[in-house]
């Protein structure tokens, strides 16, 4: 069977948008000129640009740091540019948060309260955790520490059981930017094929960089040669959410078993999903990848701490990418990072010079030629947390337990202030994206008319 040929409409590894991306990604241009007709920059319908905001991974030091950060974007006015949202590990906690709710981006104060008023109240009793981690043993084929990590740990974040699928999401939210839940595969990493990166949004779940794809409704199914073996129900979102990899909080979520547990770490499995390309054949597709049933899939942070390969592939033809940094540690890590993997794999990139990542500036821009360009933004930094950086970082750690009421609303107004005090800087950015396209266009109009004028 060739992986080029899509079977039945499901399976497709050729590398362009689906239909329904295509659908969104059309309508949402629209809204994204109508945004910048209110912010007085100048733009036609062709010059739109194509934005992807970016959250990085963190705990719930991303997903506070995203929320505050895209409050203030709206009130900026600039939340309706965003034709992307992208995110990883704890940044996903927020995505789900939000797109639980249609079209919240046109009631994210109200939408934004809820989610605070509910991560400052109780846990999850033991009793529905217990319930929902049975329904995952006896729900499906591969129960693994996923499933724990979800039901035990990220609720205690959360405070919910968010049993939605992905593809409820269909139809919901054209007012929002398109979501991109990133992970990687968890074998391709160990091998160091250039391909380990994986994206699940509410239509395609695959491989964003070989374009090999499947119905997010089939994302676990048993597939032999193209064909639907077995069906398995669609994950939920808790279980999404618990594409977060953390060895010592799990250990921490079961103290009373001790010593018994680490043997399961050790004998368990994370992720494990059927594998939707078993024994079809292609030569974009790393063999390997082919002949195994089953792969792993886990946390990008493993890798990549901000899912920049969800958004460079080419078909997204994507101009500006804003990149939130709530990394733990160098802010510049992830950018740095991507630069050096794009120039391996000859992907567009800017070239990155990294700041002083103990005094990091609050806004900084890449740009290179017939690349997007690269704002990337550190959560924490001298501007808005002055001589108290490294206190913060302290404060504010990955691996602890969940934020109290005050450290949540005071997270919320550092992160917002990246923002706010750089509402001009992102205006010009984006007026100066616009301006290289129309430059580019202007010359491509040029050369047509020369080449025109020297064949007459």
């Amino acid at each position: 069977t060739d992986l080029s040929v899509c079977l039945s409409g499901k399976r497709r590894i050729k590398p362009f948008l689906n239909r329904s991306e295509q659908e969104f990604v059309a309508s949402r241009r629209d809204t994204v000129l109508q945004t910048l007709k209110k912010l007085k920059i100048q733009c036609s319908r062709k010059e739109v640009p194509n934005i992807a905001l970016l959250g990085s991974g963190g705990g719930q030091r991303a997903m506070v740091g995203l929320l505050g950060s895209l409050v203030e974007l709206d009130k900026a006015g600039l939340l309706d540019c965003i034709l992307y949202l992208s995110g990883v590990s704890g940044s996903t906690w927020c995505m789900a948060s939000l797109y639980q709710e249609p079209d919240w981006s046109t009631k994210l104060e109200t939408v934004k309260d809820n989610i605070i008023e509910r991560v400052k109240g109780p846990e999850v009793s033991l009793t529905d955790a217990m319930a929902k981690l049975k329904k995952y043993y006896y729900g499906k084929d591969f129960f693994s520490l996923t499933d724990v990590w979800a039901v035990m740990a990220v609720t205690s974040y959360v405070k919910e059981i968010d049993e939605h699928a992905l593809t409820e999401q269909r139809n919901q939210h054209k007012k929002d930017p398109f979501p991109i839940y990133t992970v990687i595969d968890k074998q391709c990493k160990q091998s160091n094929e250039q391909n380990p990166w994986f994206e699940i949004n509410p239509y395609e779940a695959g491989y964003s960089l070989t374009g090999a794809f499947v119905d997010t409704c089939d994302f676990g199914s048993q597939f032999h040669k193209g064909s639907k073996k077995k069906h398995q129900d669609e994950f939920d979102m808790l279980y999404l959410q618990g594409k977060k990899l953390c060895h010592r909080k799990m250990y921490n979520c079961f103290t009373d078993a001790g010593i018994s547990i680490c043997k399961c770490m050790a004998q368990w499995i994370w992720g494990r999903k059927y594998n939707f390309l078993h024994n079809m054949t292609d030569e974009a597709v790393h063999s390997t990848i082919l002949q195994s049933e089953t792969r792993d899939y886990i946390d990008a942070g493993l890798l990549q701490n901000s899912p920049f390969f969800s958004v460079l592939r080419e078909e997204r033809d994507i101009d500006l990418i804003i990149s939130l940094d709530f990394s733990q540690g160098d802010p510049f890590m992830t950018v740095r990072n991507a630069a050096e993997t794009c120039k391996t794999l000859n992907i567009p990139f800017p070239e990155v010079t990294s700041g002083d990542k103990m005094k990091p500036k609050d806004f900084y821009v890449f740009k290179g030629q017939n690349s997007p360009t690269v704002i990337h933004i550190p959560l924490f930094n001298v501007v808005n947390c002055g001589d108290k950086v490294e206190d913060l970082r302290k404060k504010y750690r990955t691996f602890q337990d969940p934020y109290s009421a005050e450290m949540i609303a005071d997270l919320m107004e550092v992160a917002g202030k990246n923002i706010s005090n750089n509402r001009e800087k992102l205006k010009e950015q984006i007026a100066a994206v616009i301006e290289e396209k129309r430059f580019s266009r202007f010359n491509t109009f040029l050369n047509k008319d020369s080449f025109r004028l020297n064949i007459e």
